[in-house]
């Protein structure tokens, strides 16, 4: 695909998801706010579908797995023993001339330099060849004249108490960077409290902040951004077992949702953290992005997240094992996916333009979501065939009224059936009942299919089940 037609998809989502009511710029009122964004209506409908999906599958239907909603604030030691505060930056560089912030990393991996864990030494090294070759510019006007790189920290500092007081070093709080840091901070009080046995996980969906230098990824890369993480507490040698079992695991998941097999590949981290012993990516095709980027991150991190807070907080964090009669701080393989990620994933992979042949046999495109039915915003849709017949839009309530007790539904009565349909197909709704005069005679309604567009008619009373059994098929 060429760059040219990654652009027009790219923004075609854009604008689609603006103009159906699925993410806005955030305050765009005061012109806008650069990396962040907000769900409208459908956009928090597919969404929450998302996090429920993965909930269900970390947590429901497993035994080994709880649950946990830590705090977006947490003691300030919890980011110095995580490393954070000392080592948690990007390294930033920035036009001179429009004051355009790049990161130096991602210019050095345009000229195939891999700049992963390299001193900001080198790198100003390599950036330095760059500016001999005059190949150093600013990616938003052209300019040579760029400053050196920096480090550039990521965590977002704020304070709590006195609002009066001025923000210091000695009263900063910071906004959590990742969700994980939680979880850690409750091993103890999840393992006294519900007394698990390992190995077992804590999972969780929460807000992470980060002072990214943003590009335009739309929701790829955002400043605040929601973790679906789970932490899998195990003895060091179930390790290679536990981490094949995972990997199975959430691929399959993908698999189930409806992302093809030839479009998510993994990639395996060769540079890896000084605590870490393998990391793999899982990586999507994005038409938007123009190839593959991570979506889910599988670490296998060891003893060092528990060992490090056990030696600054001063608390116990070790585990007995009673089998064994041995007590050790147990090793932690994580699974870590950003919901925004995902979110635009589904759409990427969702989002068709189909040409048909109308009735007059013209050539007309058809927008078309095609979501996984447990993910679609809209399960049904449901239709009077005309708005100014009272007896069909009575009709029509009283069975909305009843679905909408299964499922999240829509009433529509705007438009001939035909835009409505098209309404539906856009913002992904599988299933569309229409009900017209036949249906005060025979008590059925049409229903069409949105990936199909077959209609069956139905009976009333038959309808929810009809539509239970399709929405599972």
């Amino acid at each position: 695909m060429s760059i040219k037609k990654e652009e027009n998809k790219l923004e075609k989502i854009v604008g689609f998801a603006k103009s159906k009511g699925f993410v806005f710029p955030s305050s765009e009122i005061y012109g806008g706010f650069a990396g962040v964004y907000d769900y409208g209506h459908y956009g928090i409908l597919l969404k929450n579908n998302i996090r429920d999906s993965w909930w269900k599958s970390m947590v429901q239907l497993r035994e080994d797995v709880v649950g946990l909603d830590s705090g977006v604030f947490m003691h300030p030691t919890t980011w110095v023993a995580s490393g954070h505060v000392g080592s948690f930056d990007d390294p930033q560089i920035d036009c001179r001339v429009c004051k355009n912030r790049m990161r130096a990393d991602h210019i050095l991996e345009n000229f195939g330099v891999s700049a992963d864990k390299m001193p900001i030494e080198t790198i100003n090294q390599e950036l330095d060849k760059l500016r001999e070759a005059k190949k150093l510019k600013c990616t938003n006007c052209g300019s040579s004249d760029i400053t050196e790189a920096k480090r550039f920290s990521l965590m977002v500092k704020s304070n709590l108490g006195s609002p009066t007081e001025a923000l210091s070093e000695d009263n900063v709080v910071y906004l959590r960077p990742e969700t994980c840091g939680g979880i850690y901070l409750e091993y103890k009080n999840t393992m006294d409290s519900l007394h698990p046995k390992l190995p077992f996980c804590i999972a969780q969906v929460g807000k992470a902040f980060r002072n990214e230098i943003v590009t335009k990824q739309f929701i790829f890369r955002t400043r605040e951004f929601e973790q679906m993480e789970m932490q899998y507490f195990l003895r060091p040698q179930e390790m290679k077992a536990k981490y094949e079992e995972w990997k199975k695991e959430r691929w399959q998941w993908y698999l189930g949702l409806g992302i093809p097999g030839d479009k998510i590949k993994w990639y395996k981290h060769e540079k890896l953290a000084h605590y870490a012993s393998e990391a793999y990516d899982i990586e999507y095709n994005f038409d938007a992005l123009g190839g593959f980027k991570e979506v889910e991150g599988i670490h296998a991190r060891g003893d060092w997240d528990l060992s490090q807070h056990s030696k600054f907080s001063g608390q116990d964090l070790s585990y007995y094992d009673d089998a064994t009669k041995e007590r050790f701080i147990p090793h932690i393989m994580e699974t870590s996916v950003g919901l925004a990620r995902l979110f635009l994933m589904f759409i990427d992979n969702a989002y068709i333009e189909e040409e048909l042949t109308n009735s007059k046999g013209e050539k007309e495109i058809r927008t078309v979501l095609k979501l996984h039915k447990d993910l679609a915003p809209i399960k049904v849709a449901v239709f009077p065939l005309l708005k100014n017949k009272p007896e069909l839009v009575g009709k029509a309530k009283e069975i909305y009224t009843n679905l909408r007790q299964h499922f999240m539904c829509e009433f529509d009565d705007n438009g001939n059936v035909g835009k409505r349909y098209r309404r539906q197909d856009e913002i992904g709704t599988p299933y569309c009942v229409t009900i017209d005069f036949d249906t005060l005679e025979d008590n059925a309604v049409t229903v069409r299919d949105r990936d199909t567009m077959k209609q069956d008619r139905v009976k009333i009373d038959e309808l929810t089940e009809y539509l239970k059994n399709a929405i599972k098929s």
